[in-house]
Parts: C-alpha cells; sequence; structure tokens
C-alpha cells in the first residue's frame, strides 16, 4: 500500500525538533480523533497516520532507521539491520507452524536473501478546476531514499570496500547446537555480527554513516492527463523507495485532489452552470453570453422559457480522461422576478395583465417590443 512521508504526515520539516513534533501530532490527534469526527468515515484512517508517523519519529532509533532507509525500514524489509523488529529473535506471529518446525529441528531460517521491490510512496496533490480539466505538467517533491554519491551505495567510506563477515563467512546465518531430551537440535539465526548481510564495514562512509543509502526530496515531473477527476491516483512505476538486494523500486501515486469552482459544477465528464434572464428574456426568447471552461459562448434562449429550464450546450463540457471527446454544458436557467417596479415597467405588466384578462386575440408584438424595451434598457 502506498504511504505518504511521515514528514509530510505530521506537517514537519524533516530537521524538527522533538518538541515541534509531539506539538504537530497532539495538533492533528484532536482534529482527526474518531470521537470528536463521528460523522467522517476519513478521520479514523487519518487519524491512524498520523498516529504511525509519531510513534515513528518520536523515536530517536527508529527516526534514525526511517532517515536512513524510509519505509522500507518501518515495513521490516531490511532483516535486523534498521527494521524496527529487533535482532535475532524468532518470531511466531507470521510463519506460524513451520517457524516452530525451523527453531526445533534446524530448517534454513527463511531468510529473505533474494531481490525485494521497494516500498510505494504517496503524495497528495492538489489541483484547481481548470487544470484537472485540460490536464498539465507538474512538479512535485517527493521525498524518498536515494542511493548515497558519496560512497555510490556500497556503505564503505570511498577508497575502501566491504567484506565478507568471518563469523558466519558470508553467509548472513549462524547455528547453533542445543542438546534436549528429544536428541542433539541445530537452529539457525540471524548472525549478530553482519545483521544477516553477510558482509561488514570496517570503515563506514561519513555520509550515510555506512546505510548506503539517504534521504533526500527529489523533484519529479508528472503529467497530468486532461478530464483527471477528484480522488483519481495516477501511478509513477518505479519512483517510490529503493529495492532490497538489488531489487527494483517501489511505485509513486499521486493523488488528485480538485478545488471547487465557483461557477461551476461536474458531473462526469459534464459541466453544470446556472444563468439569470429577465422576465422579458424568457418571454421572447434571446440570445445571451454564458461562461464555459474555454471562456464565454453564446447560447440560445427559446421564447417561453420557465425558471428552471436546463438548456445543453454539446462538446463544452469536460474533455475524457481516456480520449473519447468531451461532456457537455448544461445551463440551468434561472428567471429573475422584478422586486423594484420603475412607474414605466409597472405601467406595462399592468397592461399585460388586463390584455391576459381579456384573452385577446390580436396581435400583441408590439406590446411584447415595450416590455423588452422597458425591462432591457
Amino acid at each position: 500500500m502506498s504511504k505518504r512521508d511521515y514528514y509530510e504526515v505530521l506537517g514537519v520539516s524533516q530537521d524538527a525538533t522533538n518538541d515541534e513534533i509531539k506539538k504537530a501530532y497532539r495538533k492533528l490527534a484532536r482534529q482527526y480523533h474518531p470521537d470528536a469526527n463521528k460523522d467522517d468515515q476519513n478521520a479514523a484512517e487519518k487519524f491512524k497516520e498520523v498516529s504511525e508517523a509519531y510513534s515513528v519519529l518520536s523515536d530517536s532509533e527508529k527516526r534514525e532507521s526511517y532517515d536512513r532507509f524510509g519505509h522500507a525500514a518501518t515495513d521490516g524489509q531490511f532483516n535486523g539491520f534498521g527494521g524496527f523488529g529487533g535482532f535475532g529473535g524468532t518470531d511466531f506471529g507470521g510463519g506460524g507452524i513451520n517457524d516452530i518446525f525451523d527453531m526445533f529441528f534446524g530448517g534454513s531460517g527463511r531468510q529473505r536473501r533474494g531481490p525485494e521491490q521497494g516500498a510505494d510512496l504517496r503524495v497528495d496533490v492538489e489541483l484547481t478546476f481548470e487544470d484537472a480539466a485540460f490536464g498539465l505538467e507538474k512538479d512535485i517533491k517527493v521525498p524518498r531514499t536515494e542511493e548515497c554519491s558519496t560512497c555510490g551505495g556500497s556503505g564503505a567510506a570511498p577508497g575502501t570496500s566491504k567484506k565478507n563477515c568471518d563469523q558466519c563467512r558470508g553467509s548472513g546465518q549462524m547455528q547453533y547446537a542445543q542438546s534436549t531430551p528429544f536428541g542433539r537440535i541445530v537452529q539457525t539465526r540471524t548472525c549478530d555480527r553482519c545483521r544477516g548481510t553477510g558482509t561488514i564495514i570496517e570503515k563506514p562512509c561519513s555520509t550515510c554513516r555506512g546505510a548506503g543509502r539517504v534521504r533526500r526530496t527529489r523533484s519529479i515531473k508528472v503529467k497530468i492527463p486532461a478530464g483527471v477527476d477528484n480522488g483519481a491516483r495516477l501511478r509513477l512505476a518505479s519512483e517510490g523507495e529503493p529495492g532490497i538486494r538489488g531489487g527494483p523500486r517501489g511505485d509513486l501515486f499521486v493523488f488528485i485532489h480538485v478545488q471547487p469552482h465557483s461557477i461551476f459544477k461536474r458531473d462526469g465528464n459534464h459541466v453544470v452552470v446556472d444563468a439569470e434572464i429577465n422576465m422579458a428574456q424568457a418571454a421572447m426568447g434571446d440570445e445571451i453570453m454564458v461562461p464555459t471552461i474555454d471562456g464565454e459562448a453564446k447560447l440560445r434562449v427559446p421564447e417561453g422559457t420557465q425558471s428552471g429550464t436546463i438548456l445543453r450546450m454539446r462538446g463544452k463540457g469536460i474533455p475524457d480522461v481516456r480520449g473519447y471527446g468531451r461532456g457537455d454544458q448544461y445551463v440551468q436557467v434561472r428567471v429573475l422576478t422584478p422586486t423594484r417596479l420603475t412607474d414605466k415597467q409597472r405601467e406595462l405588466l399592468e397592461e399585460f395583465a388586463l390584455i391576459e384578462g381579456q384573452k385577446s386575440q390580436g396581435d400583441d408584438k408590439g406590446f411584447f417590443k415595450k416590455v423588452r424595451d422597458a425591462f432591457m434598457g
């Protein structure tokens, strides 16, 4: 699962003090506590994310490992070397009966010695309504683990190199024999000198302190496609944390958050907007200018349009994110009823009411022209 950078989660810098981390955590914990957000289904997840970030950054050892290895340390991908599960212990939490047999009957230790993919990362990006509609290229800052440029990732100081562990002879494992009522039992454990790596560094690199990796903030250019919607997730392959023992990098997931617009509302690939007209325009029809995401455009209002009528403008909506054309714009018409009438307007409306009452069959186009002139100037 993709994760956000812990410093980003708490809203602090990488050189934040313990007091600053604690203060940020308390503020966010109060904000997202489930008891205070019973109607917010996302509050519990946010509270969990904040608590997880604080549990790592508030502990000096865990924070140091996280700064060196990123989420790979918290996910336990380093077998005893920077992970938070401790060194050399036997854990029955995940392997079940196989771990018990390994312990008593010698097994291989079941250590993961092959390449492993790095952890995925998450970045949240906020877009305007227009940027989401038309797409753009955006530079985003991604805190992640990078290969140390000083030692080239070896962890050894320049001019030196790693050497095989003389205790385990490069295997990363040690076997211990023990006499029991069941007979002689051989148990395999992680080498406590090299921490299971099979190599030791006599003179660590001063930059990465022997880790071969450092935490850096990398600027990555992301192409956001036209038509992307709120809540969409983009995947950037191999832009996450580095792999273990030569494994591939994880992925970077970009979560999109679109700001609401003051005029436009989105419905799928369609855009909805309101337009106001007066009584004369509604009765006799007119051609008006309405806003679209491309700029203002003309819209024909038919005669006799009622308030609440929805008119369609083809092809004026959001581009389809898969490239299948564009949606439409729907204009909801609101007919404004005047609240303060001039003497001329009142006179004309009274005349109109009189004509309606008499159900006149004559040609009253001249009258409607007077109404148009009175209400539209």
